[in-house]
């Protein structure tokens, strides 16, 4: 079976940046104990479980937001994750007496610069995102009056009034072109005139450019969290856009040996903030499996907790 190794792989900037943060705040003994990450420090359960190993807590609860689940912190040192938070997570904290470190992306952080600009230019902004990630949760929250649109369904209900005022159009960073497309068409029907700022992250372009240039392959694996919008942009663009039956794991210990039945050759890519261990592990298994030789089944993880840190 022929394994292609798609590049560029492995943490982007912004994923270094937060695991970097997180690191020097468990090897400092003057920063406050104990030490929390205000949801996913990056959206990998994998790496969420190896800090969790050395005393950091992750406070990740369903349906709670940043500003909520502050409320369950009473001391220590509090770590913002590297989607962004709102300004008034921060004065939240402030107000607590916490200490904490903002591990917010420069490319998310650039997202909240121009949508503060802009409303002060007067501008009504429109934002396009996935609901439920943290990313949006603070955008949305710089301003209640910021529209937010998921998909065409979002961007149809947009109020017909807004086209007799300035209208500034930007979005998630870790979006797919193949995301924006169609809403964008219909914006841009109801406001001729919007001005748009795309904000998709090179690290998510160049890797989605990357599964659209590939030669064509029976299979591709996608490695990455459920939870990582990119990782799982890029298993769609896989299966809508190449027609490439796509599959997202999270490692090796996700295959299944079926969907390798019949197949000649499958590619391997995976999203800014898995690490590249973990990717490693699920190629060098490709490359030694054989359909008719059991002793190259065996597709449990033998990646302890320091190998992906």
């Amino acid at each position: 079976m022929k394994v292609i190794d798609l590049t560029p792989r492995g943490y982007c900037h912004g994923v270094l940046n937060a695991l970097a943060i997180v690191k020097k705040v468990i090897k400092t003994e003057s920063y406050p104990r104990p030490i929390y990450v205000l949801g996913q420090i990056i959206h990998n359960q994998k790496i969420t479980q190896a800090f969790n190993e050395f005393g950091v807590i992750s406070l990740d609860q369903k349906g709670k937001t940043r500003l909520e689940m502050l409320d369950d912190v009473e001391g220590g040192t509090v770590i913002f994750t590297a989607h962004g938070i709102s300004d008034r997570v921060i004065e939240k904290a402030k107000e607590k007496g916490l200490t904490y470190l903002n591990a917010t992306c420069r490319d998310v952080y650039k997202v909240h610069k121009a949508v503060k600009d802009k409303l002060a230019e007067g501008y009504e902004i429109v934002y396009i995102g996935h609901r439920n990630h943290p990313e949006p949760e603070a955008i949305l929250d710089i301003d209640p009056k910021i529209y937010f649109v998921e998909d065409e369904k979002d961007a149809l209900l947009l109020p017909n009034e807004l086209k007799e005022k300035k209208v500034f159009v930007t979005n998630q960073t870790t979006l797919s072109l193949y995301d924006i497309d169609s809403v964008l068409k219909i914006i841009e029907s109801k406001y001729p005139d919007y001005l748009f700022d795309n904000e998709i992250c090179n690290a998510t372009t160049v890797r989605q450019d990357a599964v659209q240039k590939q030669e064509k392959v029976d299979l591709m694996l996608v490695v990455g969290d459920e939870k990582s919008s990119n990782s799982n942009k890029l298993a769609f663009v896989g299966n809508h856009y190449q027609n490439i039956p796509s599959y997202l794991i999270n490692g090796v210990e996700d295959i299944h040996l079926e969907w390798l039945n019949g197949i000649e050759s499958v590619s391997v890519t995976s999203g800014a903030s898995t690490p590249t261990v973990v990717t490693e592990e699920v190629i060098n298994f490709l490359k030694q499996y054989k359909k008719d030789d059991p002793t190259t089944w065996d597709h449990e993880s033998k990646l302890d907790i320091l190998d992906i840190l």
